[in-house]
């Protein structure tokens, strides 16, 4: 048996445009759902959704027959929660709040064994390993996993250069978001100024020869983002689109509702 290969890692690698949407609600009904919906990749929200390590593995397990790659986020950078969510079978990390090069290549020392990086062996216990189903893994393994390392501050915009030449960090995602409200825009992520460090950043990142990727619920921004670069893009979230397609049920039946808020 050989471990799953990393579709999304070769995806990257081969310049395809790749389209996902990241999961926060932590069920793996609607995971296997949106499983089945043609995005290329789905990313499994740990930092922000109300997910864990038990959560992530059932969504994991609910996605594996479908074709989309499944990423995680995972809270934070600490090396044993890294160790847990590769043990399960996480292949591709997108992890939150890089702003020094020091910090990726931490990242990168947690997701490799020794003597390249620090994670422990435990293989027997590893879904990832298939419970040591996999002869070779400890050959297979450091090819097929993949780490996205996510810049959303002017601090990771001021050491991008440096973030992205890490030997490890395959690709580089921007957070919108956090990005404005560290630029002062808070809940402005559309902001030209925003927007403009973003599109510079994406061409940084392509310069320094890793995968760019950014998140954008608005259609014309990720064409705007793919214009300058971009490999990758997160339409937006599984929450948001319930929240979306519920509003507008209601409101083609009881156009009163229209109360209720604008949608996603």
């Amino acid at each position: 048996m050989d471990m799953p290969f990393n579709k999304f890692k070769q995806a990257l690698q081969q310049k395809q445009f790749q389209v996902g949407m990241f999961l926060g609600l932590g069920n793996p009904v609607s995971a296997e759902i949106l499983a089945g919906c043609g995005f290329d990749y789905l990313l499994i929200d740990a930092e922000h959704g109300a997910n864990d390590v038990r959560s992530v593995q059932t969504q994991l397990q609910a996605m594996a027959a479908y074709p989309p790659s499944c990423l995680v986020r995972p809270a934070n950078h600490d090396a044993a929660l890294i160790k847990q969510l590769l043990g399960i079978g996480a292949q591709t990390l997108l992890v939150p709040m890089v702003d020094t090069a020091a910090q990726a290549a931490a990242i990168v020392s947690a997701m490799h064994y020794p003597p390249r990086g620090i994670r422990g062996v435990g293989t027997g216990l590893e879904r990832g390993a298939r419970w040591n189903a996999v002869p070779a893994y400890f050959q297979q393994v450091a090819q097929q996993i993949c780490l996205i390392v996510q810049i959303e501050s002017r601090a990771g915009l001021e050491n991008l250069d440096a973030i992205a030449a890490v030997d490890g960090v395959d690709g580089v995602f921007i957070g919108p978001a956090d990005l404005a409200a560290s630029m002062g825009y808070l809940g402005q992520p559309g902001h030209p100024e925003v927007k403009a460090a973003i599109e510079q950043a994406i061409v940084r990142i392509g310069k320094a020869g890793k995968a760019a990727g950014v998140f954008s619920t608005d259609p014309a921004l990720a064409a705007a983002y793919r214009a300058s670069g971009a490999d990758f893009v997160a339409a937006g979230a599984d929450t948001g689109v319930l929240r979306s397609a519920a509003i507008n049920l209601l409101n083609s039946i009881k156009p009163a509702s229209a109360t209720v808020g604008a949608a996603y």
